[in-house]
């Protein structure tokens, strides 16, 4: 497997991540998202709203999936990783990943209670590109 820095590299390129999360009864639910703000080791973070119907869905289940990917003229490069999704309102980290433009969405700032940062570890991942694919665990890479 390619490793982590080729990794984080890949994802830090792109603009959008797809977010898996589990509905209530059972079915995976996707939505897009921007990229996260933060990667520190296997951890990524992400800004969102408390109130959105997958910061509850993760309270309620944190298994999660996030995909990357990149479409070029001639190649397609994919980026799986699973593992779980926690709901963070620590002051600290939503001050950290805060950006300047926020206020658009949180009318009330870093302490605004529908502000809240998603934070994501991966557990392991699946890579794919030029028709191959590769299974790989986050502990196991460089």
């Amino acid at each position: 497997m390619k490793k982590r820095k080729y990794i984080i590299d890949f994802i830090q390129k792109q603009k959008t991540v797809f977010v898996g999360s589990m509905d209530e009864d059972g079915f995976p639910n996707i939505k897009a998202m921007f990229t996260p703000r933060k990667i520190d080791g296997n951890c990524f973070y992400f800004s969102t709203n408390t109130s959105s119907m997958r910061s509850q869905q993760f309270l309620t289940n944190p298994r999660a999936s996030i995909y990357f990917y990149h479409r070029g003229c001639f190649k397609y490069e994919g980026m799986m990783l699973t593992g779980t999704m926690e709901v963070l309102q620590d002051d600290n980290i939503k001050r950290e990943i805060w950006r300047t433009g926020d206020t658009m969405f949180y009318k009330q700032g870093i302490t605004d209670p529908d502000y809240c940062v998603l934070k994501f570890t991966a557990i392991k991942g699946r890579y794919y590109c030029d028709l191959k694919t590769e299974n790989f665990k986050m502990e196991d890479l460089e």
